[in-house]
């Protein structure tokens, strides 16, 4: 849906004959956007400039944004050639952090103390590759002021930490985090007057002597994530998360107009993930998010039978992004000078927020087809051109201006080539038969009811 609306902020400029990314910048910068959409609102002005200006491959953007689309517009090396076209788009995102539900916002601990100076952490959450124990090991051992070596962690179980939500909704780290982080405030407090009283002797000391003096060396930490208020669609009042996570993403792919397929050549990612608890994991976890996203917008597609039967099942039906797939140089830069007081140690929620930037792609993809469909060499009347023209070697400058001389687009045919239809995901099939030429018009559009589908799009 979103991607969506993005597609109708580039009609609507495209329209004019100009890029639609000054115009998303003025309006995410302008304090605009909190007026027209109240579930967002959220002073993000500042941050959305820092964005913006974070992103070195953004300043590619910023010379084209105010050109009329014309043919090669969106290409950088291409412009002559007349089956291969570049694009480039930016995205932004402003992602909210909280369960919608309001009462799975919660998160529970156990630390767990041994005499011997050994720490054994269970939290709520669930690892599955994402980094999730190594960011909770961290918060205990920079909240006990112990190395990570000392901290263990044992698998998730309802028989040490009841009642937990699901790890989702990019918030693990935040309610799982905060709840460590309570636990360990309360042993560390307890700890204190050994570390005053001793200060050279060390942490395996101040737990041995407070194990003689019979202090408690467990503690549980719980954490209910405060001033949720669940949004109300009628008054459009509320509060439903607790802060948002910003990012924006410019891409660059090129297409092939003969077959369709399409490479990303440059990806920039800017995100904003306030201190981050780990950029090393944060950052593979913007990569991994990504490319998820990529193959939602480009390759990911289920197809039905008219019965209902799935079509795409397995991967030689449904496929996947693969290596070939990812950008040929791919960049990803944590927004600095970033805080956030709301979750723990000032870090922020990343998992699903980098996932809709990968509608940057998507976004290139139609920026290429859009220069495409506007050079005369394949628009006009339909055919490639003029006859003394379909066998010119457009390989330079020189040739492609004597090829398009006495070729333009009229009135109509502009607007028809700027304004099309391109489904999610944009598939090679899809991309092809955008980029209209001779061989396009050869397939004929079938009337309703003439025919019975293949498949259906549900």
């Amino acid at each position: 849906m979103v991607a969506s609306k993005e597609a109708m902020v580039e009609n609507y400029f495209g329209d004019w004959g100009y890029r639609a990314i000054s115009k998303r910048r003025n309006l995410l910068g302008s304090g605009q956007a909190n007026e027209l959409f109240p579930l967002f609102r959220l002073g993000a002005e500042e941050t959305f400039r820092k964005l913006f200006t974070e992103s070195s491959h953004a300043n590619i953007s910023k010379q084209h944004e105010n050109k009329p689309h014309s043919a090669g517009t969106s290409s950088t090396t291409l412009r002559s050639h007349v089956y291969r076209k570049r694009g480039i788009a930016i995205v932004p995102t402003k992602f909210g952090i909280s369960f919608t539900a309001t009462l799975l916002n919660q998160a529970g601990a156990l630390v767990m103390v041994y005499k011997d100076g050994s720490v054994l952490l269970t939290h709520g959450g669930t690892e599955m590759g994402q980094g999730l124990h190594t960011k909770m090991i961290q918060v205990a051992a920079k909240t006990l002021g112990v190395p990570m070596d000392l901290i263990h962690i044992s698998e998730t179980a309802s028989d040490k930490v009841p009642n937990t939500s699901p790890t989702a909704a990019s918030s693990s780290s935040d309610l799982n985090g905060e709840a460590v982080l309570r636990a360990c405030v309360e042993l560390r407090d307890r700890l204190a007057p050994y570390r005053e009283k001793n200060p050279d002797a060390g942490w395996s000391s101040w737990v041995l002597a407070a194990y003689l003096d019979r202090v408690q060396l467990s503690a549980t930490g719980f954490y209910a994530t405060p001033g949720l208020v669940p949004f109300n669609y009628e008054t459009q009042e509320g509060k439903p998360f607790c802060y948002f996570s910003f990012g924006a993403a410019v891409a660059e792919v090129e297409v092939d107009c003969l077959t369709g397929d399409h490479t990303v050549l440059r990806a920039d990612i800017v995100m904003d993930v306030g201190q981050s608890l780990n950029p090393a994991v944060d950052i593979g976890q913007i990569e991994g998010a990504f490319l998820q996203g990529q193959g939602l917008f480009t390759i990911e597609e289920l197809r039905y039978t008219p019965e209902g039967s799935l079509l795409t099942r397995g991967p030689g039906a449904y496929k996947l992004p693969g290596v070939q797939d990812i950008p040929c140089e791919l960049n990803v830069t944590l927004l600095r000078e970033a805080g956030n007081p709301k979750a723990v140690y000032s870090s922020k929620a990343v998992g699903e927020p980098p996932l809709f930037l990968a509608a940057s792609v998507y976004h290139a993809i139609r920026e290429a087809i859009t220069a495409a469909r506007c050079d005369p060499r394949l628009l006009q009347c339909g055919e490639l051109g003029p006859a003394e023209t379909r066998g010119t070697n457009h390989n330079n400058d020189t040739d492609s201006k004597a090829a398009t001389q006495g070729l333009s687009l009229n009135t109509e045919e502009a607007a028809s080539a700027r304004l099309f239809r391109l489904d999610s995901p944009a598939t090679a099939e899809r991309i092809r038969m955008a980029c209209i030429d001779r061989i396009t018009k050869m397939v004929p559009t079938p009337q309703p009811g003439t025919y019975r589908p293949w498949d259906v799009t549900v």
